[in-house]
C-alpha cells in the first residue's frame, strides 16, 4: 500500500500499531471483527488525498498492537482509552470518526463518553445499540437466538479458539469475510462450523486478493483471536459498567451506512429500530442512513470506492 506510514506509539499502557497517510484534519478509522488497520486500506489512499490525515490502528489485541493477557482488560473503557490517548497524541483536539463492526461499537462508546472528540460520525453496520436496563445484552441474545448464536458461543475462553485451530486460521476469516449469509449467525455445538459462511466459495470475492487474506492470516497466526474475542467476552461486563449512560443520546452528527445483507441489518429486530424512528430518538443529529443494496457485511472492503465518497461528502460540510 504506497506511501501508507507505520509506527507503534504509547496509548493508555500498551504500544499501539497505526498506519497513517496524509496531512489536514484527523479522520480516525476503527475496524471490527476479525479484521485489522488493513480493512481500511482503500479508504485511506482516498481520504489523503483529498486533504485529511488518514489514521488507522490496530486496535487492542489485534494485529501488531499489543494484547494484554487479562480477558477484563478489554472492556469498552480500556479501548476508548486507547483511543483518547491516541487523539491526543495526534496533537489535535477532535477527529472525524470512521468505524465499522465492532470498531462501530467502540466508536459509539467515545462518542458517548467523549463527544467533544468526535466532529462527526460516519458509522458502518452497527447501529448504537439501545441499553436495556433490565437485562443483560448477552442474556437478552441467548433468549432470542439461544446458544448456539456466534456471540453466545465466543462467550467461554479457550473453547472457541480450540475449535478455529481444528480448521485453522485460514479457514476461520476467509469463512467470515467471505460470508453473504443475512441474518443471525448460528453455529453448530461442539465446533466452529460455518455459521458465518455456510456456502464458503473455492475462489475468493473480486475485493479480497490471495496477497489481502495472506496479510489477514499472517497476523493472526502471530497473535491468535483471544484478544478479538475479549471484546465479546465482556459484552455482559460493558453493561454493567455503562449503567450510568443508561438512556444518553448521542449528540454528535451521525451518518450510517448498512447492507442489504449485512447479519446485524437482518438481525435482532434492527430494521424496524433503525427505521422506526427509535434509532433517531437516541441519535438526534442523525442525518442520513444509507442501506446498500446487494452488499454483504464487510462493505468497506466490497464497495470500497462507494465507501470512501460517503465519507467525504458527509466531512466535508464540517
Amino acid at each position: 500500500m504506497e506511501g501508507i506510514a507505520h509506527r507503534r506509539v504509547e496509548v493508555n499502557g500498551i504500544k499501539m500499531h497505526i498506519a497513517e497517510k496524509g496531512e489536514g484534519p484527523v479522520v480516525l478509522f476503527l475496524h471490527g471483527f476479525p479484521e485489522l488497520w488493513y480493512s481500511w486500506r482503500h479508504q485511506i489512499l482516498a481520504l489523503s488525498s483529498r486533504g485529511y490525515h488518514a489514521v488507522a490502528p490496530d486496535l487492542r489485541g489485534y494485529g501488531d498492537t499489543e494484547a494484554p493477557a487479562s480477558m477484563s482488560s478489554y472492556t469498552c473503557f480500556h479501548i476508548v482509552g486507547d483511543l483518547v490517548a491516541l487523539i491526543e497524541l495526534l496533537g489535535v483536539d477532535q477527529v472525524f470518526l470512521v468505524a465499522h463492526d465492532w470498531g462501530a461499537v467502540i466508536g459509539w462508546y467515545l462518542c458517548m463518553f467523549r463527544p467533544e472528540k468526535v466532529k462527526a460520525y460516519i458509522c458502518l453496520s452497527v447501529p448504537l445499540l439501545h441499553r436495556d436496563p433490565n437485562v443483560r445484552l448477552v442474556d437478552a441474545m441467548r433468549a432470542m437466538y439461544g446458544d448456539d448464536y456466534y456471540v453466545c458461543r465466543f462467550q467461554k475462553p479457550g473453547e472457541i479458539e480450540a475449535q478455529m485451530a481444528e480448521v485453522g486460521t485460514e479457514y476461520v476469516l476467509k469463512n467470515i469475510l467471505t460470508t453473504r449469509k443475512p441474518g443471525p449467525p448460528i453455529f453448530p455445538k461442539g465446533e466452529y462450523g460455518s455459521g458465518f459462511n455456510p456456502d464458503m466459495p473455492n475462489s475468493l470475492p473480486s475485493w479480497l486478493t490471495e496477497d489481502d487474506l495472506a496479510y489477514y492470516v499472517s497476523k493472526f497466526e502471530k497473535t491468535g483471536f483471544t484478544g478479538p474475542l475479549n471484546y465479546y467476552r465482556n459484552l455482559n461486563l460493558n453493561w454493567e459498567l455503562t449503567a450510568p449512560w443508561s438512556g444518553v443520546k448521542i449528540q454528535v452528527p451521525v451518518k450510517h451506512i448498512t447492507t442489504e445483507l449485512d447479519m446485524v441489518y437482518t438481525s435482532l429486530n434492527m430494521k424496524e429500530y433503525i427505521h422506526g424512528g427509535a434509532f433517531k430518538q437516541n441519535v438526534p443529529n442523525l442525518e442520513e442512513v444509507i442501506v446498500q443494496k446487494d452488499v454483504a457485511h464487510f462493505n468497506n472492503q466490497e464497495t470500497a470506492e462507494e465507501i470512501s465518497n460517503y465519507i467525504y461528502e458527509f466531512i466535508k460540510k464540517f
